[in-house]
């Protein structure tokens, strides 16, 4: 079961379908800096799937932290994740209106409502 204070976050962008490719070989070999940011800043179990006839991206993560608001911030503030969202950025279509990319006021990425979670039970 997920500890008390984990907030789960599911959210989900457009692939531009010519970067489909490219996208996944950059993912293959995720820059060690940003798997760092993310980890000081207690996001754990993440993945992103890729759905492609509708050209669709669902991430999916945990965080762990107790200030997820000043967490987010200190991620979109660290130099080499910016430099991983500019070129992830132009391989993406945001649903958002008036987004100009990730770590901005307007979120890039949609987050998406959670309607349904079993996570079994531990005492069978």
């Amino acid at each position: 079961m997920s500890a008390p204070h984990t907030k789960r976050i599911c959210q989900i962008i457009k692939l531009k379908p010519e970067c489909a490719d490219e996208y996944k070989e950059a993912h293959r070999n995720v820059w060690p800096g940003v798997l760092s940011t993310l980890r000081r800043y207690h996001i754990v179990d993440y993945s992103i799937n890729h759905y492609p006839p509708l050209n669709l991206l669902i991430a999916n993560f945990k965080y762990t932290g107790s200030d997820f608001e000043k967490d987010m911030k200190a991620i979109g503030d660290d130099e080499e994740m910016q430099r991983w969202w500019r070129l992830k950025d132009s391989m993406q279509e945001s649903f958002n209106d008036g987004v100009s990319g990730s770590g901005k006021e307007i979120p890039w990425w949609t987050d998406i409502e959670e309607v349904f979670r079993f996570e079994g039970d531990s005492s069978a």
